[in-house]
């Protein structure tokens, strides 16, 4: 008998994201707090007391990184082998197509919020509950946008009781999934800029990543 629901509460989660709701819910380097509107999007911006220089992460899968993302053969070797390969999770920042589907959903102000230089950043492989809501992003052409449920400079949470209580008061859904699995790194996504391989970000499995960046591909990263 499973424990989990996982497709019903990720469908929950994003029928509250479609509606214009704000939703919590559980990956693999912590908790995420998202929207689906520019509404939702400002909330949370200004809710967490973020500076206007920090930009949303969209929620995305390995098949809307490929559409959507523009890498070299090089580049997308490197995040098919951390991904699918050794099966880490990876914040994926790279240009982006303007014409993909997903990106046409968007307003100028969500995507002004969203994006950098031409850039967007994206969380793959991070788990089945991310895997689920995804897929139905993909399904049902709705981007998904959003950042760890702490405020500014507090921390990643890796559990429902440690985001703070302003988040949980402006969320429609809360979905509970315990203590998440990289919550021993005590940081959220690793982020790498795979169009400069500049490291944006020191975070879960860096050690790992590192590793496989140097053994396969003959890149160094900074030491963590």
């Amino acid at each position: 008998m499973s424990v989990l629901d996982i497709a019903g509460d990720a469908r929950r989660a994003f029928h509250t994201l479609q509606s214009g709701g704000i939703a919590i819910f559980p990956v693999d380097v912590g908790y995420t707090i998202a929207g689906g509107s520019q509404a939702s999007l400002q909330k949370i911006f200004h809710t967490k007391g973020r500076a206007p220089t920090k930009l949303n992460a969209m929620v995305g899968d390995m098949a809307i990184h490929r559409s959507l993302h523009q890498v070299s053969d090089r580049a997308a070797a490197m995040i098919t082998a951390l991904t699918e390969e050794y099966d880490l999770p990876l914040g994926v920042i790279a240009p982006y197509r303007p014409d993909h589907p997903l990106m046409q959903r968007l307003d100028p102000a969500s995507l002004a919020g969203s994006s950098k230089d031409g850039t967007i950043a994206m969380l793959v492989n991070a788990g089945p509950f991310h895997a689920a809501l995804c897929q139905l992003s993909r399904e049902e052409n709705f981007p998904i946008f959003g950042s760890s449920s702490n405020l500014t400079n507090t921390g990643t949470k890796f559990r429902v009781q440690d985001i703070p209580q302003e988040l949980l008061s402006i969320a429609d859904t809360v979905i509970d999934y315990g203590l998440r699995k990289y919550h021993t790194y005590q940081r959220s996504a690793t982020l790498i800029n795979f169009d400069t391989l500049e490291v944006v970000r020191k975070g879960a499995c860096y050690e790992l990543i590192g590793d496989v960046l140097a053994r396969h591909f003959g890149v160094s990263i900074p030491p963590a």
